[in-house]
Order: structure tokens, then sequence, then C-alpha cells
């Protein structure tokens, strides 16, 4: 078989696999856990501004993985969590792999193709990573997420034009909180969900939701990212404090306690975003 074949047999497995009801139903099931994480997190936002954080946990997706692992059926939850977000990862595999076709097309065709070829790699990564940390807890191995970012941050201090890295990385953080802000205010997310056998009421909920929820989560990115960027300005990885640290900073400007609300606010219409969104179809 010439390679012209293989490459188009594999873009056809891909799609057949994209298009597979077994990973569509489990993907869906990723959705909502994605979407749970996010609920907890929010949860976990309100307890540090109104309780100082009370429970323990960091107020961050590894706080909210802690919080799943410390309930009656914390372990088995986590492993379908895991698996659901594994799921959603592949899917966004697949999503590369059906839009290769598009690589060298010209014009529109192109930049569509490159476009969402390059955000589904961001989502399989982001959708991994959710699961490794899934499985982290899982099998009592978890740690703070604030903790593995400052670690992680201090060795690519170490690497050459580390401190470029991680500023690097920071604006990029940055950009996707914008990018999600906008994303809400404009109601672009509306483009990336099949809404056709939906009710009026169904759509005013999705739009609500996410008109909420991605600027909510876009400040708490932002903020994220402007951390990274002044560890790297100070060249002090313990700066790196990830979303716990974002949280904690909101808190810490004047009316924290009612500007951190509104981000727990935010993010928890995210969460319910996710919850509904994982019943309808992606838009293709």
């Amino acid at each position: 078989m010439s390679a012209q074949g293989t490459a188009r047999s594999a873009a056809g497995s891909a799609r057949q696999a994209g298009d597979s009801d077994a990973l569509e139903h489990l993907a869906r099931v990723g959705l909502i856990a994605y979407g749970v994480v996010h609920l907890l997190v929010a949860w976990l936002a309100v307890q540090l501004a109104w309780f100082g954080g009370s429970g323990g946990e960091s107020a961050d997706q590894s706080g909210a993985m802690q919080t799943l692992a410390e309930s009656p059926v914390g372990k088995p939850l986590l492993w379908v969590v895991a698996a659901g977000l594994i799921a959603l990862a592949a899917w966004q595999a697949a999503e590369v792999l059906r839009w290769r076709h598009g690589w060298s097309a010209s014009g529109k065709t192109r930049t569509t193709a490159l476009t969402r070829t390059g955000k589904a790699i961001v989502k399989a990564v982001i959708y991994a990573a959710f699961a490794v940390l899934a499985i982290r807890f899982a099998t009592g191995g978890g740690q703070s997420s604030s903790q593995s970012e400052q670690q992680t941050t201090a060795g690519v201090f170490g690497w050459p034009g580390g401190r470029w890295l991680v500023g690097i990385a920071g604006l990029v953080v940055i950009g996707v909180g914008a990018y999600h802000v906008y994303k809400g205010v404009t109601k672009r997310f509306l483009k990336e969900i099949d809404t056709t056998d939906c009710s009026h009421s169904a759509v005013r909920l999705v739009t609500r939701l996410g008109q909420v929820g991605f600027p909510g989560k876009g400040i708490a990115l932002a903020a994220v990212g402007g951390l990274f960027a002044y560890a790297a300005i100070t060249f002090d990885p313990s700066k790196a404090q990830g979303l716990d640290g974002a949280l904690h900073t909101i808190l810490d400007l004047p009316f924290g306690q009612i500007l951190l609300t509104l981000v727990a606010i935010g993010i928890a219409a995210f969460g319910a975003f996710c919850l509904v969104r994982a019943r309808y179809p992606e838009r293709t």
C-alpha cells in the first residue's frame, strides 16, 4: 500500500473511531465528568471566599479530585471520570485526523482545518492531563496542582531560555483566557454545538450558561497566566501557583470576596454548560 493510501486508511479509521457510538457515549460521560470537576472547583472557590478554604483542599482541579476521592464511592468514581476524560481526549485526537485532509488545501478550507486541528490538539492535551490527575488520585498518588506547577516551573527555569519559555507560556494562557471571555460575550460557542433539534428553552439555557461560564473561566485562566508571567519576570517559581494561587490573588484584591464569588459563579456556569453540552452532538 502506498504512503498516500496508508494516510487515507488512517484518516478513515479515525473517522470511524470518531463516529463510534461507544466512544461517543463515553465521551459524553467525559463531558459530564469535566463539568462536575468545574462545579467542585467553583464550590471550593466559594469556600475560599467566605470561609477561608476551611475544607483544606486547594481551590483547583487537584482539590476537586481530592474531594471526589474522599467521597464514599470516591475511587470507583475517579476511575469513571478518568475513563470519560480519556475518551474525550481520544475523540479530539480523532478530530485531528478528521481535519488532516484540509491541511494541504488553500484559502478558507485550509484555515478552518488548521484552526480545528489546533483546538483539537489543545483540548486533547487538557483532557488527557485531567485524566492523569484523576488516575493519580484514584491510586492514592495525587498531589496539589500548585505544588506540581511550581516544581515544573523550577525545572523549566533550568533550561536554556527557560525564563522566556515560562513567560511565553504565561502569555499564551492569558490569551486563552481572553479568548474564553470573547467566546462567551459573542456567543461563539454556539457554533460548536448542533442545536437543530433543541427546543427554544434548551437553546436559551445553553446560551445563558455559556455567556456566564466562558467569561468566568476566562478570567480565572487569565489570572493563572498572569502568575506564570510574574514568575518569569521575578525568576521565582513559587509565584507560579496555578488556579489555586490565582483565586487567592483575586481574593486579595479590593472587594476580593465579591470578585471571587463572581468568578466562582462563572466557573459553576461553565460546569453546568458542560453537563448540558453532553446532551448535544458537536457541529461539524
